[in-house]
């Protein structure tokens, strides 16, 4: 994606009123539920400061942890596939279709899945994959991406929903967003009973128990993996946490951060396949584990840390640049802040360098991110990056250069008139900073002239 190409986009989709109302409702709902869920808290800078060092440690001892994971799965059952990127990670999946002639996945939420395009894969293997959150199965009717990491469909008002449901199902055009739900709820249900296999992502990977910890809020999940004989969980490798004790920590604190809630309504640990003895559950457990560029971040001594996010949507929800010009115009399966700052690793600077620079840098990111990721300081070294390696506008490069000339005088840079500069300024009030904005007005007396000029009435 170019950077030209992402500026059309942002300028169509940031004066576009209506979708604006729709996200400032949904995210204004979000912040006051977050506000309630904050509110719990004693010492929420000590929850946070727990829930970064667990991420940190995982990070310090990577290889370790990851072989234990590995060794943990082994020994309760389940078999670990290591995918060096999307491409391997698809043709795992591939075989796992083919081995087991499936014809239907139910598939619970997960963004990783969309770094493989699972849905389409699978259609490509003659596999019918079908989401089961509401959030997914609406963008995927309506034929889309998810729009947020955690609310897939943000973008979207409960009349935009009723008028797709109308049109794909023959639902009435005013139905409610209860009926709507009970209608998904009915449809799905005789899904998972018949789907070959249930496809689940991971929030958390314990490498204590070879456990894999997914969160939802609908059930969704727990019906994906009960009944299909085989289950496989795609997830990236920094997942994951040391020890089955730090989940109570961690599943509040997602919670409270993602939706305001004290705890998600449904919290399930997977720890193999179906045992002797044991009456339900898959017959077969399958866990593959991604890299696709996340080791290029770890390598990286300035961006490492951005490889604790735990995927909770905050730094989205609290920046004024994603609320303007929407998750689709990143074109990335990672938006908002924390997108900004791993695409360029995952999917290679030339291409996406330039969401480093969408950021106002306002702070807001850092302040409200659970694990502490200094998402600021990661963007502005990416920003460095991307001009050491001449990826930058050429035009862009000599207005720096030339400013940086000028403010490295500011005596000579001071007394440039007014007038001189208003000239220079003129044309971004129509284009790069306009037409929407105007530039400022310069006086005709810099600050420096004007303050010489009183000092020596003063004196005199």
């Amino acid at each position: 994606m170019s950077d030209r190409q992402f500026q059309k986009d942002s300028a169509s989709i940031a004066f576009d009123l209506r979708h604006r109302q729709t996200i400032d409702f949904n995210i204004g709902r979000y912040d006051v539920a977050v506000a309630k869920g904050m509110a719990r808290y004693r010492n929420l800078e000590a929850a946070k400061r727990a829930a970064a060092a667990i991420k940190r440690e995982v990070l310090t001892n990577w290889e370790h942890y990851l072989l234990e994971f590995e060794k943990q799965c082994q020994a309760n059952g389940t078999e670990v596939l290591w995918a060096t990127d999307s491409h391997e990670a698809g043709t795992y999946l591939r075989n796992i279709i083919r081995e087991n002639k499936a014809k239907l996945i139910v598939k619970s939420k997960s963004m990783t899945t969309e770094e493989i395009e699972l849905n389409k894969l699978a259609q490509e293997e003659g596999c019918e994959s079908l989401e089961t959150d509401l959030g997914e199965f609406i963008v995927q009717v309506a034929g889309e991406k998810p729009y947020h990491i955690v609310t897939p469909a943000m973008h979207k008002s409960k009349e935009d929903v009723a008028k797709l449901f109308h049109e794909k199902f023959g639902t009435p055009a005013d139905e409610n967003p209860v009926a709507l739900t009970n209608y998904v709820r009915e449809l799905l249900r005789k899904k998972y009973y018949t789907a070959d296999i249930g496809i689940t992502g991971a929030n958390f990977l314990v490498a204590e128990t070879g456990s894999v910890s997914v969160t939802e809020n609908e059930g969704n999940a727990i019906l994906s993996t009960a009944f299909p004989r085989i289950h496989v969980v795609i997830a990236g490798i920094e997942k994951l946490i040391p020890r089955l004790s730090q989940l109570g920590l961690l599943y509040q604190v997602l919670a409270a951060h993602g939706t305001g809630q004290q705890i998600t309504a449904y919290n399930s640990l997977f720890t193999g396949p179906r045992q002797q003895g044991e009456s339900g559950g898959p017959e077969k457990m399958y866990v593959i584990l991604i890299d696709n560029g996340r080791t290029a971040v770890y390598a990286d001594d300035e961006s490492w840390e951005a490889l604790a996010c735990i995927r909770c949507g905050a730094c989205l929800n609290a920046c004024p640049v994603y609320k303007t010009i929407g998750g689709y115009t990143y074109n990335t399966t990672y938006s908002g802040p924390i997108g900004s700052v791993l695409t360029p690793f995952l999917k290679g600077f030339k291409d996406f360098s330039h969401l480093s620079f969408a950021s106002s840098l306002c702070g807001k990111c850092v302040e409200v991110c659970p694990v502490k990721i200094p998402l600021t300081d990661i963007l502005l070294t990416n920003r460095r990056k991307a001009v050491e390696q001449g990826l930058r506008p050429v035009t862009e490069r000599i207005i720096m250069k030339s400013y940086r000339y000028m403010a490295e005088q500011p005596a000579g840079f001071s007394k440039l008139s007014g007038n001189i500069k208003n000239i220079v300024t003129l044309p971004f009030n129509y284009t790069g900073w306009g037409p929407q904005r105007s530039m400022p007005v310069f006086t005709k007396k810099s600050f420096s002239q004007q303050y010489t000029t009183k000092k020596t009435k003063t004196t005199n």
